[in-house]
């Protein structure tokens, strides 16, 4: 399983307290996480505005990412251009799913496969794993 992760779920995830902490350490353990860059400094930056407090602990998730520099273009008219990277990025990369909590930008396609990548919100990615014994 290869996961694409949101910038909105790496902020979620800086809490060590929170449930998408948990979600993403047992991905962690069992199987593999991939951002890019733009996900990341997209993160970076709404920690340091938002909560400046967690920023150690959002740094300590950057070793168990994947971070990749493959893009291809998938065009979708309803996603703002600052989404765009993201879909493109999951797909390039070969990921199974795009996890992310965008249900503004991201919601018409939760459920759906886009070229090989299907995109869901925590919820769907939990069940997942919890069938899979992960969690």
């Amino acid at each position: 399983m290869r996961v694409f992760a949101d910038a909105n779920v790496l902020f979620s995830a800086a809490d060590p307290a929170s449930a998408t902490r948990i979600l993403l350490e047992a991905l962690f353990s069992h199987a593999t996480v991939v951002i890019n860059e733009h996900v990341w400094e997209e993160a970076r930056r709404n920690i340091e505005l938002k909560r400046p407090s967690l920023a150690k602990h959002f740094e300590a998730l950057k070793p168990g990412f994947q971070f990749i520099t493959a893009q291809t273009i998938v065009e979708d008219s309803q996603l703002p251009d600052k989404d765009q990277p993201v879909l493109n990025g999951a797909v390039a990369s070969g990921c199974s799913h795009l996890w992310t909590g965008d249900k503004r930008h991201f919601g018409h396609l939760y459920g759906k496969i886009v070229q090989g990548t299907r995109i869901v919100p925590a919820t769907a990615l939990a069940d997942e794993l919890i069938r899979k014994g992960w969690l």
